[in-house]
């Protein structure tokens, strides 16, 4: 468990920070890694600490903001070389993917950018078209990290139908955990990962 001075830290209260510990242990020096929602930057970073000097991070959001957030902390971390930033929806990510490049990681933060206009959010019918791409896409033993706020209605609808989608899934072909907080008010973030068997 990380800790914080003599404190340790309770991960498991830090949804976002859970989701990323977990994906990050799927990524290793030179691989590809696909950042579906930059936000602001911080996943962004992360994963292009984590693919090294030879790894490549692809960057979507639809947002100029973000898109301008990200590249000012990549720029500030000395990083903006391992990212392609991509200001397009993650629903085309297969077509700015290397030929024949596998991610073994894609991670999707959903909802909106917290610091940017709320009625800007992902939506559940790009969402499920990008899941399917990625399930497709994402070498053996890779891993699709989902972060799920439901505290919305199109976030409702969204967490909904993904969870149908991934019910769905083959179990020979795939693992689907679920994380949920399920003594905590105020419809907290959940979170779901997708692992290729290998």
């Amino acid at each position: 468990m990380d800790t914080h001075g003599d404190k340790k830290l309770n991960i498991i209260t830090k949804t976002t920070e859970l989701a990323m510990k977990i994906t990050l242990e799927y990524i290793g020096e030179g691989d590809t890694v696909i950042d579906a929602t930059a936000g602001n930057g911080h996943d962004t970073l992360l994963l292009a600490e984590a693919a090294g000097e030879s790894g490549k991070v692809i960057a979507f959001d639809i947002q100029e903001t973000a898109i301008e957030h990200t590249k000012a902390l990549l720029q500030e971390h000395g990083m903006l070389d391992r990212v392609k930033l991509v200001k397009d929806s993650h629903e085309h990510l297969e077509k700015y993917l290397d030929k024949g490049s596998r991610p073994s990681a894609v991670i999707f933060n959903l909802g909106y950018l917290p610091t940017g206009d709320k009625s800007i959010t992902t939506k559940a019918d790009t969402t499920i078209s990008s899941i399917v791409t990625a399930s497709k896409l994402i070498k053996l033993g890779g891993i699709i990290t989902l972060v799920l706020y439901s505290g919305h209605e199109e976030g409702k609808q969204e967490k909904e139908r993904i969870l149908d989608l991934l019910g769905q899934f083959s179990p020979r072909e795939f693992h689907v955990a679920y994380t949920s907080m399920i003594n905590q008010p105020n419809n907290p973030p959940e979170i779901v990962w997708i692992t290729r068997k290998k």
